[in-house]
């Protein structure tokens, strides 16, 4: 016969660990400290248009959008294919930029909060990297910013620690998840059986 004592503390044991990373981490996530900074929306700086563009009327056209940046007016447009990046002046697809522009662009983009962005000093590979470490994609055809530091980098490992993402493989961490629940619901089972046993003692 089982001894429920044993299996109770054998699988409580085992679920030390997920239960503490499970209590820590929601506690960071329900306090959600320095999020803000971590996860803050950076877009390109706009500027207003120097006069009114007359747009032809394009019925593939499911949205469009004109702004202008230092690098001129943009008109960016949604159809059901793809999203288009034109210029506004012509109507022809945005001449492409050089490092140097984009760079220029990322720059007076970060310039709202120099204190967590600094300045752009490298673009490799399509990734901007800052003075404060922080690391900046640009998507030119939406032409939409994407930034992630270490604090972004640490919550989203509490994230993956909090759902038992351990290994990195996803097969194997979906089986941890399971296996932790499965502990989970023996050990209320047992420690169910183990109450209602003393209460009638």
């Amino acid at each position: 016969m089982i001894n429920r004592h044993r299996l109770h503390r054998s699988v409580g044991i085992l679920l030390l660990s997920p239960l503490v990373a499970w209590s820590l981490t929601g506690l960071v996530f329900l306090i959600q400290p320095g999020y803000g900074a971590a996860y803050e929306f950076l877009q390109v700086r706009t500027y207003p248009l120097a006069s009114t563009l007359q747009i032809p009327p394009n019925p593939q056209w499911q949205e469009v959008r004109v702004l202008r940046t230092v690098l001129g007016t943009h008109l960016l447009v949604k159809t059901e294919a793809a999203n288009l990046h034109l210029d506004a002046s012509n109507g022809q697809p945005f001449a492409a930029i050089s490092d140097a522009q984009a760079i220029h662009l990322v720059n007076d983009a970060v310039s709202i909060n120099p204190a967590r962005y600094g300045e752009i000093l490298t673009l490799e590979n399509g990734l901007f990297r800052s003075s404060t470490g922080i690391e900046i994609s640009l998507n030119w055809d939406t032409l939409s910013l994407q930034q992630y530091g270490r604090d972004t980098l640490w919550i989203d490992r509490l994230y993956k620690l909090h759902y038992l993402q351990w290994t990195g493989i996803k097969p194997l961490d979906k089986l941890l998840g399971v296996l932790g629940l499965f502990l989970l619901i023996v050990a209320s089972i047992t420690g169910a059986m183990m109450l209602k046993r003393s209460i009638k003692i």
